[in-house]
This record gives C-alpha cells, sequence and structure tokens, in this order.
C-alpha cells in the first residue's frame, strides 16, 4: 500500500514538474515575442521617426486590438526598412569606394558586379526573416495586408483593373495573374525605393500583357471597351 502511495506521489510529482516546465517555456515564449525592439542605433531620429511613421500606417490597416502587438509589428516593419536602408547604403558605400580605387577594366567590372551581387545575397538572406518575424504575431492573412501595405496595394489594384478590362478571363487565367502579381510583390517589397517597387511590378505587367495576347485576348480592344465603360460609370455617377 505504502508502494503504491509513493509511486502515485512520484508521478504526481513528475506531473507537476513538467507542467511548471511547460508553463515557464510558454512563458519566456510569450516574453520572447513581446520583446521586439527598435533598431534605432546610430541612426538619425528624424529618419527613425520617419520611417516610424510609414510603417504605423501600414500596420493600421489591421485594425489590431491589442496595443503591444500592434507596437511588435510595427517595429518589425520598421526595423526592416532600416535593414533594406543598411543593406543599399553598404552596396552605394562599396561602389563609391571601387569607383575612387585604383581598378581599371575587367578587375574594375568584377569588383562593381561582386558588390551588387553581396547586395543581392544580404537580401536573400534577409527576406524570409521578415515574414518569418511577423507571423509570431500575425496571421498568414495579415502578412499579407503588411505585405500590400508596404507595396502600395499594387497587386489588389492591378488584379481588379486586369479583371474589369478584361471581364471574359477565365478562372485559370485569373489564378495565373494573381501568381505572378504576388511574385512580383516579393522583389517589389526588397526594392529600394517607391519608384523601383512598382518597376517591379512593372515587368510582371508586361509578362501578363504577353500571356494574355498569346491566349488569344485583344487588349487594344479589350482596354478600348474598358476605357468607354469607365467614362459610362463616370457619367452615370453625376446623374
Amino acid at each position: 500500500m505504502k508502494s503504491e502511495i509513493k509511486n502515485i506521489v512520484n508521478k504526481t510529482s513528475i506531473l507537476y514538474l513538467q507542467s511548471l516546465s511547460v508553463l515557464l517555456f510558454l512563458t519566456l515564449f510569450v516574453s520572447s515575442v513581446s520583446a521586439v525592439e527598435l533598431d534605432t542605433k546610430n541612426r538619425d531620429p528624424k529618419y527613425v521617426a520617419t520611417i516610424v511613421d510609414r510603417s504605423k500606417k501600414v500596420v493600421a490597416k489591421l485594425e489590431l486590438k491589442d496595443a503591444e502587438t500592434a507596437t511588435n509589428v510595427t517595429n518589425i516593419v520598421a526595423n526592416r526598412y532600416f535593414k533594406l536602408n543598411d543593406i543599399y547604403a553598404k552596396r552605394d558605400s562599396d561602389v563609391a569606394k571601387i569607383k575612387r580605387s585604383v581598378l581599371t577594366g575587367e578587375a574594375k567590372k568584377n569588383a562593381l558586379t561582386a558588390a551588387q551581387d553581396a547586395k543581392e545575397a544580404a537580401l536573400y538572406r534577409s527576406h524570409f526573416a521578415f515574414p518569418a518575424e511577423l507571423s509570431m504575431s500575425l496571421t498568414e492573412s495579415q502578412i499579407e495586408v503588411v505585405k500590400d501595405g508596404i507595396t502600395f496595394d499594387v497587386v489588389k489594384g492591378t488584379y481588379e483593373a486586369t479583371l474589369d478590362m478584361v471581364p471574359t478571363l477565365k478562372e485559370e487565367e485569373k489564378t495565373q495573374i494573381l501568381a505572378w502579381l504576388k511574385e512580383a510583390r516579393e522583389f517589389s517589397i526588397d526594392a529600394e525605393s517607391s519608384e523601383k517597387k512598382h518597376a517591379e511590378f512593372g515587368k510582371y505587367k508586361g509578362r501578363i500583357n504577353n500571356y494574355l495576347s498569346a491566349r488569344g485576348y485583344d487588349l487594344v480592344k479589350e482596354r478600348e471597351g474598358w476605357y468607354a465603360r469607365i467614362k459610362a460609370r463616370n457619367e452615370a455617377k453625376k446623374k
């Protein structure tokens, strides 16, 4: 009887210790999630304020109820902007040094190429860390909202405009167009300026046009019809 009681006590103790371990792990996990700090070291306060304001506008679209989560996500987005700035600033610094150096001809060309390759490698290494950090606080659909906010909602705008311009698109064509636009968004996220962010989409818009033309769509006529429909809608609104 004593032996049985002892076994029960031992099992209870083990379960209690296991529960404490799980609780400790969860506490540490939650703490790590809630400890996102801004990477402000050696940065101009005015620049930091500008980036934080821009990040807040992106995060505001999520309408997050928890203030701490909103702050964490804002800091993650801002830190992404900082990281991109660091990567491109290093590229620019390396290029400037190479241009001032004694290198000439093929050696100079190779050095400049190496600087660009180093930039691309840094972008690649950091690209997947961004959504991974966001996933600690956001769902997949919320991460999509952040990505769209950073890239000026070009995916949604272009997709809806394309469907409006060519109302006879098949489902598989719609799927392909949306997939390409989201692929363009991944490159746009890493671009160094708003102009270059839009340029990444421009490449894929050309691909989409070629795709639709190859499938028999007369885009000149489709566009003319679209403009006519838009004009008619605007006139109807005035009445």
